[in-house]
């Protein structure tokens, strides 16, 4: 079978891979829908991060859906041919992490696509997958395997809602609206929020969170002190989800924090210099937030339900077999919000492969 392979920056192919039979507990996937990551889109440009290195080739990809083929020795209770959301994480359950409920923290976490052990963990940019059953959850017959697809990185934002706390009558900054900032605002919205004020240097991408949610839009690219002439006319921030990785956005919010305020780090970055006395006089809590646990099951109960809607995001669609001009457009944040691979299946009903899917 064929399957995306980065080997070092710059170096993406699409190549054959050996094919895997259902084991005991496992269920066989045929891989309908792919989505880009932005971690995906560090290992094709920069081989990685500062701390996260390729050491051997990898398959990329870890927001997928498709279509259960075949199931293995003991698996019940779901049926070859059902269309399922594929959790990307398999934690040990037995580690001190998994014991104490931070499943997400698992000493031996098998993530789909990353690098951060050796061998590498291999990921589901492929046209067959298979993994443990509890690691799929069934789709909804009116939604896409690409809608499907997006319950990864909405569980991501679930997750931080929940570190951040209630919301409810709460007013809610985000800083970055690439996929991972325009959820936090439609999950921030569904907890409650009373007000979202978003930031980001695109319009385009402004555009999208001001129809999916945000009250307030603001370029800080065209003008860098919007923020702040926004908070002094209409007050501090409760909660603050920084989204954009961007030392320099962090440290211009930070003074826009409430006393005990709440910062909700999503964006990865390098290191970051603080200004300890603020954080010291006004308490804020800093938090980070990482990947997700039982959060993506609640992800696919949102999308089925249609209470979080995500078709806007889906930006376009590209088949396997131009997956370098899918990377070319998601690594473009002023076209695209989120680029799908399709792996042969119609993962999104309408739209022809490779053209621009459009804000529905």
């Amino acid at each position: 079978m064929l399957g995306v392979v980065v080997h070092a920056a710059l170096d993406l192919r699409v190549e054959e891979i050996n094919n895997i039979e259902p084991g005991p507990g496992e269920v066989q996937i045929r891989i309908a829908a792919g989505g880009i990551c932005g971690s995906d889109l560090h290992y094709f440009n920069h081989g990685g991060t500062d701390s996260i290195r390729l050491r051997e080739p990898m398959i990329l990809g870890h927001e997928i859906a498709g279509t259960i083929a075949a199931l293995g020795p003991g698996v019940s209770g779901i049926a070859p041919g059902t269309r399922v959301a594929i959790n990307p994480s398999r934690p040990c359950g037995d580690c001190e992490n998994c014991r104490a409920g931070l499943r997400n923290h698992c000493i031996d976490m098998r993530f789909m696509g990353s690098a951060m052990r050796f061998p590498h963990i291999q990921g589901g940019f492929r046209e067959m997958l298979c993994v443990d059953r509890d690691q799929v959850f069934p789709v909804a017959e009116d939604v896409s395997l690409g809608e499907a697809a997006m319950a990864e990185p909405l569980a991501v934002c679930l997750h931080a809602v929940r570190r951040a706390g209630p919301l409810e009558g709460r007013q809610v900054l985000v800083t970055g609206c690439g996929p991972i900032g325009i959820l936090t605002i439609m999950a921030a919205r569904d907890a409650g929020a009373a007000g979202i004020v978003a930031t980001d240097i695109h319009d385009s991408a402004l555009a999208l969170a001001h129809k999916l949610g945000a009250d307030h839009v603001l370029n800080v690219a065209e003008d860098p002190e919007a923020l702040a002439e926004f908070a002094k006319r209409s007050g501090a921030f409760h909660v603050h989800f920084e989204a954009s990785g961007s030392a320099l956005v962090l440290r211009g919010a930070l003074p826009h924090l409430r006393p005990r305020g709440i910062l909700v780090q999503l964006g990865l970055g390098g290191d970051v210099g603080l200004p300890l006395n603020l954080v010291v006089t006004r308490e804020i809590d800093l938090r980070g937030s990482f990947r997700f646990d039982k959060e993506f099951e609640e992800a696919v109960a949102l999308i089925n339900s249609g209470r979080i809607d995500v078709r806007p995001l889906l930006s376009a669609v590209f088949p396997l077999d131009r997956v370098l001009e899918a990377f070319a457009l998601a690594n473009d944040k002023s076209k695209a919000t989120k680029v799908q691979i399709s792996f042969g299946q119609d993962i999104q009903q309408q739209p022809s492969a490779g053209t621009m899917l459009g804000h529905r």
